[in-house]
């Protein structure tokens, strides 16, 4: 479904991101993890079309995404929920989700899109002529995602999901996410809480240095000395 091969990204004179190849199919939840300004953030943007590539090629059903804009990418069915979630403060959150569902891929399905947001995310069906930046942290999350449900995506990439929860909300977050994965939604996230992430899906990529540094299955990835000792705080 989706392939990046030997993929490069610099910032100016930069370069972040080295090589990088990753391939997520069709109805998995693949985990990208690593530490800080390991370029995770950057390879979910150059997917999306937020940055170009230097070198490399992103394909998604084997057509090759170069050059596309990010609302062209989104027509696709590749939809992206930003880090720091970056709803719309001024707007409700019906308008928050309206808005998601705004291109032509996505419009003609908006009232059963938003049936699915409400089964996701009960709380946002009581919240909805509410401003978005009178919600919580966790509900601005909730209404992040659920922006993104409304594009219908074929996959979703998310751009750490978790980051400013507390422990409670995180569990919740995942729960969600790990339902609508059994239910054949594709992911594909950038997560610094290794444990949790790795725990929820089936594959991962662990980039060190803008570099695939490591990648398999996700329990296998838990046991690893390698992860372990640099990402969980565990010596063997």
């Amino acid at each position: 479904m989706l392939r990046v091969d030997n993929l490069s990204v610099s910032y100016g004179p930069v370069p972040v991101l080295h090589d990088v190849a990753v391939e997520v199919n069709p109805g998995e939840m693949v985990a990208l993890i690593g530490a800080n300004n390991a370029g995770k953030s950057t390879l979910i943007r150059a997917i999306s079309g937020l940055v170009r590539p230097s070198s490399g090629k992103v394909s998604f059903n084997g057509q090759d995404l170069a050059g596309l804009p990010p609302e062209a990418i989104v027509e696709k069915g590749i939809v992206m929920v930003p880090e720091g979630r970056r709803v719309f403060p001024k707007m409700t959150v019906e308008e928050n989700l309206l808005l998601g569902g705004h291109n032509p891929r996505a419009r003609p399905h908006r009232a059963a899109s938003m049936e699915q947001v409400f089964q996701a995310f009960p709380v946002l069906k009581g919240r909805l002529g509410q401003r978005a930046s009178t919600l919580s942290g966790g509900e601005q999350q909730m209404l992040a995602i659920g922006r993104g449900l409304m594009a219908r995506p074929s996959i979703l990439l998310l751009d750490e999901p978790s980051l400013g929860l507390g422990p409670v909300m995180i569990r919740e977050m995942f729960q969600v996410l790990q339902r609508l994965n059994k239910e054949g939604l594709t992911i594909f996230m950038s997560e610094q809480n290794v444990k949790v992430s790795l725990a929820m899906s089936q594959r991962g990529y662990v980039l060190l240095h803008g570099r695939v540094f490591i990648s398999g299955d996700s329990q296998a990835l838990l046991k690893d000395e390698r992860v372990r000792k640099a990402y969980l705080g565990i010596a063997e």
